[in-house]
């Protein structure tokens, strides 16, 4: 059974760094693009950056030069390096990644529990 599982949040004030980790457990016979969105409260879930598997990335707007998303191919790990933090920032981040379990599956989308980020001004 694959599992998604961030780590990394907390509370930090504005001007401040975090590192989230998501960690892909259970069969993986192919891990692909994988993703880090967030939801503020009362807002829409939106994607802030994405990560291919030959490790090119791709960001929002607005964390483009503060955020930095990287990968560790044998770990099945993603990063999400974010600095200079603002309190728009504040959200429940999820972790998202498509793979395949096994060589006859087609690509699925799997998603963590997210963890929450809170940015005090």
């Amino acid at each position: 059974q694959v599992q998604l599982v961030e780590s990394g949040g907390g509370l930090v004030q504005a001007g401040g760094s975090l590192r989230l980790s998501c960690v892909v457990s259970g069969s993986i016979f192919r891990l692909n693009a994988m993703r880090w969105y967030r939801q503020a409260p009362g807002k829409q879930r939106e994607l802030v950056a994405v990560i291919t598997s030959g490790d090119s990335p791709t960001y929002a707007g607005s964390v483009k030069g503060r955020f930095t998303i990287s990968r560790d191919g044998p770990k099945n790990t993603v990063y999400l390096q974010m600095n200079s933090l603002k309190p728009e920032d504040t959200a429940i981040y999820y972790c998202n990644a498509d793979l395949k379990e096994h060589g006859w599956d087609p690509l699925h989308a799997y998603w963590g529990q997210g963890t929450q980020v809170f940015v005090s001004s």
